[in-house]
């Protein structure tokens, strides 16, 4: 009874954090976009190169395992927080191990988000410049500042990333959210399209890069899918697919400012979330396999550039892929800076000049790693200790763009 009499007075205590001020919270159809915006990233380009890894069928015996295990976690914690009347990370991990656990839980939030954040800001750095420059003529000669990628990084923080992520409320981004979802469907339609611009079987001699040709023999038997495939290659698929629906530490943001929250309806926004994305991942696969074979780059759209150099649908998607990467990283800001406050103040009531303190903190730390860590992996190795990275440690030995 006690137990009961207590979890009771907890929930009676922390509910009001659902509606604190009073003000309608976010729409159904903006959670939806914030939670897709947070479980897809860039790694959907490597998708393609999985289902090569593992075949047709089991690719999809994969994604559905993963998915399925993502929506169900999703279940538990919302089960939990239903029970408990806790809507926090921080809190929960205190309800469990007392301040020991909330100081833990916000630590490895913390880290977690800000190494996720600083490979974004990464890979930006990295493909930013060159995906504008490849709209420029070819004879275009200079240096210019958008070329440059360590001020191309401080120019989009300080005109888009800080201006979003300095907004008080997550549901805020759901317009941003919806414009990096269109995006990545974007990507899937090129895919689909280019299905059938690419002949099969494939040329011999390609130009992968300026000056470099890769001569292969490939035949009529190299233009069958495979269902099942078992090599050295799955072992990195594997870890690539575990962690394509991580979107974990966004859902109790998400969760608690949705208008009139319950755990049926968060619950339902995961579903339909989960579904959207995995039908994007197995869509952008199945046709990038179906276009490459068992010849898929790690990172799908460097295919395009060695089949198709300089084709206007290619560049372009490039940078709608870049695009949704740069609006990714205000919503996985949220729970970052929401870990620090509530470990330093507990539950107080807002204040704006810790908010605006907080947020330019976590966001020149970001930024000072991106710029002056001189590889990823570096990043990586930080984060992959909390488990955020196990799968895009190994993938970006191959290729700069998972995240």
């Amino acid at each position: 009874m006690s137990i009961n009499g207590n979890a009771h007075t907890e929930a009676n205590e922390a509910t009001p954090l659902l509606n604190q001020s009073g003000i309608k919270g976010a729409s159904f159809a903006s959670s939806v976009f914030n939670l897709m915006n947070a479980i897809m990233g860039s790694g959907i380009l490597g998708l393609a190169y999985a289902m090569a890894s593992t075949g047709i069928v089991g690719f999809c015996i994969l994604l559905i395992l993963v998915s399925s295990l993502a929506g169900y976690s999703i279940h538990l914690l919302l089960k939990l927080c239903d029970l408990t009347g806790i809507n926090s990370y921080e809190d929960l991990g205190g309800r469990a191990l007392q301040k020991t656990g909330k100081v833990l839980v916000a630590v490895a939030i913390l880290v977690q988000n800000v190494g996720a954040m600083s490979s974004y800001l990464f890979i930006l750095k990295s493909e930013l410049p060159a995906a504008i420059t490849s709209f420029l003529s070819p004879d275009q000669s200079g240096e210019t500042w958008y070329q440059d990628g360590r001020l191309l990084l401080i120019f989009i923080t300080l005109c888009v990333i800080l201006p979003l992520a300095i907004l008080p409320k997550i549901g805020f981004l759901g317009y941003t959210s919806s414009l990096a979802f269109f995006c990545m469907l974007y990507f899937v339609i090129v895919v689909v399209v280019k299905k059938w611009s690419i002949p099969c079987p494939l040329a011999q001699n390609v130009t992968k890069f300026p000056g470099v040709f890769q001569v292969s023999n490939f035949s009529n038997s190299d233009c069958t899918p495979k269902l099942f495939v078992i090599s050295s290659r799955s072992a990195y698929a594997i870890p690539t697919m575990a962690f394509s629906f991580l979107c974990h530490t966004a859902i109790l943001p998400i969760y608690c400012e949705m208008d009139r929250p319950t755990k049926t309806k968060m619950q339902n926004v995961t579903n339909v979330s989960i579904s959207l994305s995995f039908l994007l991942y197995l869509i952008s696969a199945l046709f990038g396999y179906l276009t490459f074979y068992a010849h898929v780059d790690s990172e799908l759209l460097l295919g395009y550039d060695a089949y198709m150099p300089r084709d206007i649908m290619v560049m372009t998607v490039r940078l709608a892929i870049l695009i949704a990467v740069l609006l990714t990283i205000p919503l996985i800001h949220f729970p970052a800076r929401k870990a620090i406050i509530l470990l330093l103040r507990g539950n107080q009531p807002f204040s704006w000049l810790i908010h605006i303190t907080t947020t330019v903190v976590i966001l020149g730390t970001v930024l000072m790693l991106a710029i002056f860590v001189p590889d990823i992996r570096n990043v990586f190795g930080v984060v992959d200790s909390l488990a955020l990275a196990g799968s895009t440690h190994a993938a970006t030995d191959r290729d700069p763009y998972y995240a």
